[in-house]
């Protein structure tokens, strides 16, 4: 498994950083060849047993990326927020993490992330989290990049 972690600092308060960051849906403007869905769909409250699917590909080539959130706590101004979600799919194994707090006039995001692909040799480990350290630290930059 290939662990990464990736940390951003934002002028945002906690809360508003943990909705763009928990905003699966636009997760995918940052993901090449990715289209988020979430089931239940919104206006629903998301939380444990929500299922958040990463489409990825084109055409025939593409697969899905099940994930389930496990563990939901947002953040407050007051208190830091957490989420967990476990890969449920046959492609993609792992889980990620994600923590908000706020942190010195803003917030801060913490993303770690555990991650395989299925069929591919441990050999491959490095090369699978720098290109989740590259794709998720851009999307995470851009996620709370001003103006939302």
């Amino acid at each position: 498994m290939a662990l990464f972690q990736i940390e951003r600092r934002t002028l945002l308060t906690a809360p508003e950083a943990w909705r763009r960051v928990t905003d699966w849906p636009r997760h995918g403007a940052y993901v090449p060849l990715t289209k988020i869905t979430v089931d239940p769909p919104a206006p629903e409250p998301v939380g444990p047993g929500t299922l958040v699917v990463a489409r990825t590909g084109v055409g025939r080539a593409a697969f899905d990326d099940p994930m389930e959130i496990v563990h939901w706590e947002p953040a407050t101004d007051d208190t830091p927020g957490s989420c967990r979600l476990e890969k449920r799919g046959s492609v993609v194994l792992g889980w990620a993490e994600i923590e908000v707090e706020r942190w010195r006039g803003g917030s801060r995001v913490l993303w770690r992330e555990e991650a395989r692909v299925r069929g591919l040799p441990r050999l491959f480990d490095g090369v699978t989290g720098a290109a989740g350290r590259w794709f998720f630290g851009r999307a995470v930059s851009e996620l709370l990049r001003y103006p939302a």
